[in-house]
């Protein structure tokens, strides 16, 4: 059985439709990717992942139980086994790290002695004992996350919800900050869900993922897979996009030219791609309605 299990989850505000039809299913111990631009649906799928937003139509089932059955009070006690962790983190400006970590822990009504130790463990768990007595203003942002995981990891979560963790902050802090997960995912068995607009998250830490565009599962598959072979327009636009950004996929334009033809203008192009990224390039054109013909193993010419 599933862990996580959304069976044709919709959610309206008002006229807006943010998710349509949504089924996913998450196993145990995994660390599951949503990946999806700006605007896609993701974030509101992960609030209904817990119940912060209640789906208009379908199920979430965690762990067996169907949370849109539950009353209030079973939801709240449910809840406890689901962190989460932010992009702006969301700690307690007036309380110091150690204080931050030991919040959830007073509100279910730890000795406050005992909160502060099992704090102190977490954050070490984290790699922060020497901050415990730091302010969040005195610390950096990788260092404020490590605070917010230590804070998820102190409630004893079987479920912790990613939502943008690593958006705020710069390549070698969210390389750190991925490494901690994949370590307590390990350590703990923790299944992690991942909520990003950023490719290499994904390629760096999850087993499976879920490309959502338009409030709708376009892809889903195993993170190999889906890279090497997406089979979703959404999915060849993130993986070129990404591709380009970090230069893994230099377009050589070899030639280009545009000419007159009965008062339309037309133009042709030769493209020099590698062969690992070939066959996304050549659909993403043709998903554009543009002519493509095979020069040759290295070389692609586009007509328009």
């Amino acid at each position: 059985m599933a862990q996580i299990r959304l069976n044709k989850v919709t959610k309206r505000f008002e006229d807006v439709v943010a998710l349509k039809d949504v089924s996913l299913s998450i196993e145990q111990g995994e660390i599951f990717g949503i990946i999806g631009m700006s605007g896609a649906g993701k974030s509101t799928l992960v609030r209904c992942l817990n119940y912060l937003e209640k789906p208009t139509g379908g199920e979430v089932e965690i762990e067996g139980v169907i949370l849109g059955e539950l009353s209030e009070k079973e939801l709240r006690k449910k809840r406890k086994s689901i962190a989460m962790i932010f992009q702006h983190f969301n700690l307690l400006m007036q309380k110091n790290a150690v204080d931050n970590v030991a919040f959830p822990l007073r509100i279910q009504g730890v000795r406050k002695r005992e909160a502060r130790e099992q704090a102190l463990e977490y954050l070490k768990v984290v790699g922060l004992t020497e901050k415990a007595k730091a302010y969040p203003s005195k610390l950096s942002g990788g260092q404020k996350q490590r605070v917010a995981i230590a804070r998820a990891l102190a409630s004893k979560p079987h479920i912790l919800l990613c939502d943008e963790a690593t958006s705020a902050l710069d390549p070698q802090t969210t390389q750190s900050i991925l490494e901690l997960l994949k370590g307590i995912n390990r350590q703990y068995g923790i299944t992690i869900v991942m909520i990003t607009h950023q490719m290499e998250v994904i390629q760096k830490i999850c087993h499976r993922v879920a490309i959502i565009e338009n409030g709708e599962v376009a892809e889903e598959g195993t993170v190999e897979k889906v890279f090497r072979h997406p089979e979703s327009e959404a999915g060849r636009k993130l993986i070129l996009k990404e591709q380009l950004r970090e230069g893994k996929e230099p377009i050589n334009i070899l030639y280009a030219n545009t000419r007159d033809v009965n008062g339309t203008a037309k133009g042709e192009m030769i493209l020099g791609v590698s062969d690992q990224s070939k066959e996304s390039v050549i659909q993403y054109l043709r998903d554009r309605n543009l002519t493509v013909w095979e020069v040759d193993d290295d070389v692609d010419k586009t007509g328009a």
